[in-house]
């Protein structure tokens, strides 16, 4: 082992970098990182090391303070040594700064690395690789550039914004949605800085407000659901989750000593605890009692485990069978995980959920677009009717600024606090007379 990379030991034992007993095993996991990422040379060198140790955590034999000594080779190896000296391995022999386009197919492939090394949501990895092939046509169609030959750069996505803007006539929120998609693809897979941006034609929204439903109207609307459908709804208005939050509820979650929810990974990572209702609780718990029926089959059948977040699923490499871990409102069928291919019973689908509510909309005839969102919007107005102040009403949404709450402050206000219109007035003037 002391022939590994000579060099870099000698190096590490001169500046003492780290305790003299472990450098060869550090000198180890570097070389074992050069293998590795030899054959990935046109990606990022922090790409490359994310990759490297997601193999390592997927080895059951290597432990965790093994991992950790292999996470501090390599920073060592990278950040200390290739920075400090002449040498350059393998791995590091591009040109710094020279813009890499490799083919539409590897950077697919690219983005949803990226994105899998920074925890985003399975959709998010299929929003921007879809953005990315439609910024790729419009390069190669509309403005007839060769994407490898030629690459692409700030104009090119200045240009490809307004040509959403003005001539797809995309929405705001359209338009900012490819900016975020794009920005990840230049920074986090192309590796270039995209400066000046400031001359693109961005589409102007306004200030909205949203669609919120009458108190009667929600009951007009839970009257034409039943069963889970029905359970699913009442938690999300009686709560004000969001869609993804009441769908990727576990069991551990439900706290029925407290009467509390615990929402984990919301909006930005965050978690937070909001109401658990009482006129859900008797069938919430009659729910659950099927839900572990259902998963002891499961178990019958060699099946059971549920997906885990990687930290979890390495630290408690059991806990996908156990129960407490089981989503609440699970999917109907089993499915393979596009992650780790297995066979699952995931959560149910967003897609499931709002189809119950857009056909209990129509059903009760409620001339309004409303959505599931809808029910969250009626959620924080009705609490904000009832006297619920509005400092809270942001702590149960989960809002980080309590700027975000304030527009439920206008939607009351067109609710239950407006003028009277002056043509009323007249005509009453009028009747009074009469």
């Amino acid at each position: 082992m002391n022939q590994i990379l000579p060099q870099f030991q000698k190096y590490m034992t001169e500046r003492k970098l780290a305790p003299e007993n472990q450098i060869p095993f550090f000198a180890g996991w570097a070389s074992k990182f050069i293998c590795f990422s030899n054959v990935r040379h046109d990606s990022p060198s922090d790409l490359k090391i994310q990759l490297f140790l997601d193999e390592l955590k997927k080895n059951p034999k290597i432990q965790d303070w093994q991992l950790a000594q292999a996470q501090n080779a390599i920073k060592l190896y990278v950040d200390h040594f290739l920075s400090k000296t002449k040498f350059v391995s393998a791995p590091e022999t591009q040109v710094e700064n020279k813009p890499v386009f490799p083919d539409a197919a590897a950077v697919h492939q690219k983005i949803w690395e990226a994105l899998r090394i920074k925890h985003y949501a399975y959709s998010t990895e299929k929003t921007y690789t879809e953005w990315f092939q439609r910024f790729y046509n419009y390069l190669t169609e509309i403005k007839k550039k060769d994407w490898d030959t030629q690459g692409a750069d700030e104009e090119d996505v200045r240009d490809f914004l307004s040509h959403l803007a003005i001539k797809q006539h995309v929405s705001s929120s359209t338009q900012n949605q490819a900016f975020s998609a794009l920005l990840f693809l230049f920074r986090n897979v192309l590796q270039i800085d995209l400066k000046d941006l400031s001359q693109t034609v961005r589409a102007k929204r306004g200030q909205k407000l949203p669609v919120v439903l009458a108190i009667d109207e929600v009951g007009q609307l839970l009257s034409h659901l039943s069963g889970r459908d029905l359970l699913l709804v009442h938690i999300i208005y009686g709560t004000g989750m969001r869609l993804m939050e009441a769908a990727r509820l576990r069991v551990n979650d439900i706290d029925f000593s407290t009467n509390a929810i615990f929402v984990r990974g919301g909006k930005g990572d965050k978690d937070r605890t909001t109401m658990l209702p009482q006129a859900v609780i008797e069938p919430l718990k009659a729910h659950l009692t099927a839900v572990k029926r259902l998963h002891e089959k499961d178990l019958t059948n060699g099946l059971g485990e549920v997906y885990l977040p990687e930290a979890l699923e390495r630290k408690y490499p059991k806990a996908g069978k156990e129960w407490c871990w089981q989503y609440v409102f699970p999917a109907n069928n089993l499915s393979v995980d596009p992650y780790a291919g297995k066979v699952r019973r995931h959560h149910i689908s967003a897609d499931v959920i709002q189809k119950a509510v857009a056909g209990a909309v129509r059903a009760a005839g409620i001339p309004k677009h409303a959505t599931v969102h809808t029910l969250r919007h009626s959620f924080a107005t009705h609490l904000l009717m009832n006297g619920v102040n509005i400092r809270e009403v942001q702590e149960l949404l989960g809002h980080k600024n309590v700027e975000t709450t304030m527009i439920y402050t206008h939607v009351l206000r067109d609710m239950s606090h407006a003028p009277k219109s002056p043509l009323d007035v007249l005509l009453a003037q009028n009747l009074s007379q009469k």
